[in-house]
């Protein structure tokens, strides 16, 4: 699945020391280096070139020194054995399906079209003959990436596997369940105290073959409301925990632990309140409805397990909501407090 960007300045997949300009569907425009400050806007049409005016009257045929019947652009002297003859290759020449051997784009040419996304200095430039016209001409084959596309880098950096994100999710479940020991221990001792009658004379008939249900004591009328409370404060608990930490640093505790930080799609910088929370409350709110058949806990799961199948991102759903992809930083970063604040490259991201 892939991600829509808004036009910008970008680094180049194909030539990560370069920046380009991205209008939502291609590159236009030459490239410029990826520590120079780029202009506001999209880099300046480059001039078309000068259309020749062709001479008055029809002009004669004229043929190439040494081509025999007066056939332009064929090879002087006599046809080698096993060639196909005058014309071969030509567009148009019957029996003959596609382009000339050798041209851009066919099979085991290194060079790319004009135009094509990776082409230093290239992009945005029509092919000649065919204004406004990128790639290929009508009918010719555009070419492909060879084998897999590049793995993308947002902000120059490595997605995060997810085995690390994994990891940094059960430490941060650890530490919100310690939370929940403490402030909401009391909460679970009197739900378990409510409901222990009704349990233990189920446990004892189930051990006993009895599948009656007639005379089991009936669960104290404070258990519902003790559930609801646990369940709001659970959440309740698991916001405060990662909501603001996830706004001014996008790492919680796990995070940090795992070497791994959520980024805004468009641009490296701290996610802000708004964002954290639209993130959190893809997995977190449904910690209300655990009391629903364990519906709750279905969705967490398929938001848990979302990163596995998405491509070439691997946004989970709160990622794809709150528009974050999570990277693994390096292991030696610098530290943001000594680091010089005036960078020279404002924030980009490789689409």
């Amino acid at each position: 699945m892939s991600v829509s960007l808004e036009p910008g300045w970008y680094v180049d997949p194909a030539e990560p020391e370069t920046r380009r300009w991205w209008d939502g569907e291609g590159w236009i425009g030459a490239p410029i280096p990826v520590d120079v400050t780029p202009p506001d806007g999209p880099p300046p049409a480059e001039p078309e070139p000068a259309a020749t005016t062709p001479a008055a009257g029809p002009a004669p045929d004229r043929p190439t020194s040494g081509a025999p019947g007066g056939r332009t652009g064929q090879p002087a002297g006599p046809v080698p054995s096993g060639h196909p003859g005058p014309g071969w290759g030509q567009p148009g020449q019957p029996g003959q399906a596609g382009p000339w051997p050798g041209q851009p784009g066919q099979p085991g040419q290194t060079g790319p079209w004009p135009g094509q996304p990776g082409q230093p200095g290239q992009a945005g430039q029509a092919h000649p003959g065919h204004p406004g016209q990128q790639g290929p001409p009508p009918g010719w084959p555009y070419p492909q990436w060879p084998g897999r596309p590049p793995v993308p880098r947002p902000h120059g950096l490595p997605l995060a596997s997810y085995g690390a994100r994994l990891v940094a999710r059960l430490i941060d479940l650890g530490v919100v369940f310690l939370l929940n020991v403490v402030v909401n221990g009391w909460f679970v001792y009197r739900y378990f105290e409510a409901i222990e009658p009704y349990l233990r004379e189920t446990m004892r008939r189930a051990l006993n073959g009895d599948t009656s249900t007639e005379g089991l004591p009936q669960i104290d009328d404070q258990a519902g409301g003790l559930q609801v409370a646990i369940l709001l404060i659970a959440t309740a608990l698991w916001f405060a925990y990662e909501v603001p930490s996830m706004a001014a640093r996008g790492q919680t505790f796990g995070k940090r632990v795992a070497g791994v930080r959520a980024l805004p799609i468009d641009a490296d910088q701290p996610l802000g309140f708004g964002r954290a929370t639209r993130r959190w409350s893809t997995m977190g709110l449904p910690t209300l409805l655990w009391y629903c058949c364990g519906l709750g806990l279905l969705l967490q799961f398929v938001d848990a397990v979302s990163p596995l199948f998405d491509q070439p991102l691997r946004q989970a759903l709160h990622d794809k909501r709150a528009q974050t992809v999570v990277v693994q930083l390096p292991r030696n970063r610098p530290d943001p407090r000594t680091a010089p604040r005036d960078r020279a490259d404002p924030p980009g991201d490789t689409p």
